[in-house]
Parts: structure tokens; C-alpha cells; sequence
């Protein structure tokens, strides 16, 4: 069986009886097992996913099937599957077993999508590099000396190295994007508010998004189609109809593009990377688009303002994790304060830690208005520039990251250098649109380049047929 590319070469193979679900899911365990060194799989679903695919070739045999029949995909270590662990990669819930599904996961699974196992991350989603996992880290398929990205760096790899048809990340601050960028893949981050957050363990739960990785755009666009929509058990989960994006890929209309000035002219920029863009912008230019630079002030605001919101909510959310009702509680304690205080020192790992002080102290009555109050005020200054940009254009066009998959170790000294990571998509994170990474192109040491496109609030569809003219374009 040769490899597959995209669910379209699944479906073929299954309409043509040239192979099954049974086969294909023991095609991608095959896989697994080969590359287990990438240390993306932290736990392989191996006796569940192959009853699932004799349930789907059953369906399949009867006319009956789903709509995702033959796709197997893998999910981050931070959504719940009931009956399966979540621990989010950290020591702290060590053990813990879900007591409900994930409501993007369920949507799947009704569909017949086959869930192979879950992946590896940062811990709690805190990470641009996939370092601080309790597991350990995630190698880059590209060259194993390197990170993956994160915090979604096992869902990037999983789909890079063909462990699965597609992964489920989430996206806080880039967190699907910056690895797809960094592994050569396709990760899209929705609208917040597309897809319930129902069954994702929160971070910072005003940003938290779940995303799609894939290696084509249509294979992105019927996995999210079929995730988003309102969700009873998410009151912020929106209530617009969700178009069949799968369906509307193709682009014929003459766009109006917007690309950042101060991200071109970043220092922080590297070569390649500002070559590669500009290449593209001026690919578009010939093809009769209107390519216009236009300035945004507000860039050097935007970390600082998602830093201190995400750790001020992550302070809260975190909270609950204190050793009493579940998870690992400290085996040194010899009263209740220090039970809390050594089971949250053991438990969590340095940067969620740091993360966590950092929350803490800005939300502190002292501070609270000079960096929270502040920090949100700015939040909807950025958020209203870049949606009025949008307004004017049809698209933002953009690096995904300043840099190419940095070496395991350069950045883990230095916080701020890895927070610079996420220079460039944090604006869609703070802003609340939908953003994409594109392969665009590799570096002269042969590591992946990505193309960040950014549209409007709810304009997935319109994002997912640039995206795929973009792809066809630049191939």
C-alpha cells in the first residue's frame, strides 16, 4: 500500500476496494511504531482504533458510512476522550482518565473518523518549542536536531511524518501555527468561538482555539466544517451557520492584500523567510491582485498584552489543579498548606510555573490595573485596528514566524527569546480571527518556511479557497 497524501487518496482506495479501514489503520500504526523515536504519540490507541475501523468497513460494506469513513486522526494532549487519559503533558495529571469527550472530538467520531491515539505537547499548551512536555520532547522530522514548534509540536509532527491522516492541536497564541510552520504543514487556527471549547483543558480560555493539521487545505477545510457550530455545553461557542468550506475551494476573484510593513522589516526577520514573502506578494501582484503595504503601529504592543492576559487567565484556570480530587498529589506532605503548596511545586513543570507567578502577580490588587486592566484596553485597540484593516482588505499576509525550527536547547535559557517565537501570530490570537500557516518554500539549511494568511471573523470559507489558490499557486 503506497503512501497516502490527503483523505482523497483514502476514498479513492476504499471506492475502489483496494483496501479498508482495518488496513489503513494498521498502515498508520506501522508508522508509528517506525518513528516512535519522533516521540509525537504519547499514548497510541491501538485495540480502540482498530475496532473502530472494523465498525466503519462494516458501515462501508452496508452504504452507510460517515462522511470522514477512513480518515484516522490523532489529538493533542489537552482535549478529553472519554476513557482515555488527558494529562495535558504534565506530571500534575499523571493518571487522569477522561470522564467526558471532547465536543470537536464527538463530531468527528459521529462522522466515523477514527481517533489513533493522543499526541504530545507542551505542558498545558505553554511552549513554543515542545521542551516542556512531561514526556519528553517531540524531534522534527526535517532534522531531528530541532524543535517541532509548539506547544502542538507532536500534532505538527504526526501529520509530517504520515502517522495520521490529520491531528487535532489547539491555538492560544500560535500554537498551531508556529509548528505547522516549522514541520511544513498546514495548521489552521478558526475564529474564537467557532468550535467549542467543550473538553479542552483550558489555558487561557479567552484565546484558547482548536485547530486543524493537515498536508492538504481540503483535508483541513472538511475536518473544520464539520468541528464548528454551536455547542449547547459552550455558552461562548457562536451560533452562525457554518458554510460547507470542503466545497468552496474554488477562487477566482481578485484580491485585495494588506502585508505588514514592520513584519517585513522586522529585524528578528530572517532572509529566507523575508525573501520567501515577498516572493509570494510578488507572485500575486503579477496575477492582477492588489498587493498594498500598510503600517500597524500596534505590533510592538501585541506580546506584551497577550502575555499578560494568557498568564493572568492561566493563573486562574490553573488553580483547580491542587492534588485533592484527582491527578498527582505530593507523597511529602504533613498538612493541608503543604500539601497544596508541594503537590503544584512537583506537579507542574518550570515555565507553567513561571507562567502561572507571572498571572498571579498581574492580577494582584496592587497591579491589577496598571498591567490587567491595561492589557485589555490595548487588547481591543489591536483587536479593532486589525478588523478594520480587514474591513479595507480581503486578506493580511504575513510570516508565520520570525525563524526556522530553532536547535533543542537555544531558546530554553532565554524566555523572552523563545516568547519572541510568537511575534507574528499573536495578533490573530488577540484579535479573535481566523489564521493560517502555508508551506511556503525551505531556508538554505533545508527547514520549512510558513505563510501566515488572515482574514475576517468568520470568513473560514473565503480563507480556505485563498489557501488553496495560494498552494496551487506557489507549488
Amino acid at each position: 500500500m503506497g503512501k497516502f497524501i490527503s483523505f482523497d487518496d483514502i476514498k479513492k482506495s476504499l471506492e475502489k476496494k483496494e483496501t479498508d479501514c482495518h488496513t489503513i489503520v494498521q498502515y498508520y500504526l506501522t508508522n508509528i511504531q517506525t518513528k516512535a523515536h519522533l516521540n509525537a504519540f504519547v499514548e497510541v490507541y491501538e485495540h480502540s482504533a482498530l475496532e473502530q475501523a472494523d465498525l466503519i468497513d462494516q458501515k462501508l460494506a452496508m452504504g452507510n458510512a460517515g462522511k470522514l469513513a477512513g480518515m484516522v486522526i490523532g489529538i493533542k494532549d489537552v482535549l478529553c476522550y472519554t476513557g482515555h487519559e488527558a494529562n495535558a503533558s504534565s506530571k500534575i495529571l499523571k493518571g487522569f482518565e477522561s470522564q467526558l469527550t471532547t465536543t470537536a472530538i464527538q463530531r468527528l467520531l459521529d462522522e466515523d473518523a477514527i481517533i489513533i491515539g493522543r499526541l504530545n505537547c507542551d505542558e498545558f499548551g505553554m511552549g513554543s518549542s515542545n521542551e516542556n512536555s512531561a514526556h519528553g520532547k517531540v524531534l522534527n522530522a526535517a532534522d531531528e536536531s530541532r524543535v517541532p514548534g509548539g506547544s502542538s509540536g507532536g500534532s505538527a509532527v504526526a501529520v509530517q511524518a504520515n502517522l495520521c491522516t490529520v491531528s487535532l492541536g489547539t491555538d492560544t497564541g500560535g500554537s498551531v501555527r508556529q509548528p505547522a510552520a516549522f514541520t511544513g504543514v498546514i495548521g489552521m487556527k478558526p475564529t474564537y468561538s467557532r468550535v467549542s471549547r467543550w473538553g479542552l483543558i483550558a489555558y487561557a480560555s479567552s484565546f484558547d482555539c482548536i485547530g486543524v493539521f493537515s498536508r492538504t487545505v481540503k483535508d483541513n477545510a472538511v475536518v473544520m466544517e464539520i468541528m464548528a457550530g454551536h455547542d449547547e455545553y459552550d455558552s461562548t461557542s457562536s451560533r452562525k451557520s457554518v458554510l460547507p468550506y470542503s466545497e468552496l475551494l474554488h477562487f477566482e476573484k481578485k484580491a485585495k492584500i494588506a502585508y505588514l510593513k514592520e513584519t517585513i522589516e522586522s529585524p528578528a526577520l530572517q532572509p529566507e523567510i523575508k525573501a520567501n514573502t515577498l516572493a509570494v506578494l510578488e507572485k500575486l501582484k503579477s496575477e492582477g491582485h492588489e498587493v498594498e503595504e500598510v503600517d500597524f503601529p500596534l505590533l510592538d504592543y501585541i506580546l506584551p498584552t497577550y502575555y499578560i492576559l494568557t498568564t493572568a487567565e492561566a493563573s486562574s484556570n490553573l488553580s483547580r489543579f491542587d492534588g485533592v480530587k484527582y491527578g498527582y498529589r505530593t507523597p511529602n506532605a504533613h498538612n493541608l498548606e503543604s500539601m497544596y503548596k508541594l503537590t503544584r511545586s512537583e506537579g507542574f513543570g518550570e515555565e507553567v510555573k513561571r507562567r502561572i507567578m507571572l498571572g498571579t502577580f498581574v492580577l494582584s490588587a496592587s497591579y491589577h490595573d496598571a498591567y490587567f486592566t491595561k492589557a485589555q484596553k490595548v487588547r481591543r485597540l489591536i483587536k479593532d485596528f486589525t478588523e478594520n484593516l480587514l474591513n479595507d482588505f480581503d486578506y493580511i499576509i504575513m510570516p508565520t514566524t520570525p525563524s526556522t525550527a530553532f536547535k533543542f536547547g537555544e531558546h530554553s535559557g532565554d524566555p523572552v527569546a523563545m516568547y519572541l517565537e510568537d511575534l507574528f501570530t499573536v495578533q490573530a490570537s488577540v484579535s479573535g480571527v481566523p489564521s493560517i500557516s502555508l508551506p511556503n518554500g525551505k531556508d538554505e539549511q533545508g527547514m520549512p518556511i510558513g505563510l501566515q494568511v488572515i482574514c475576517n471573523s468568520f470568513k473560514e470559507a473565503e480563507l480556505y479557497a485563498f489557501s488553496n489558490y495560494l498552494t496551487e499557486l506557489t507549488s
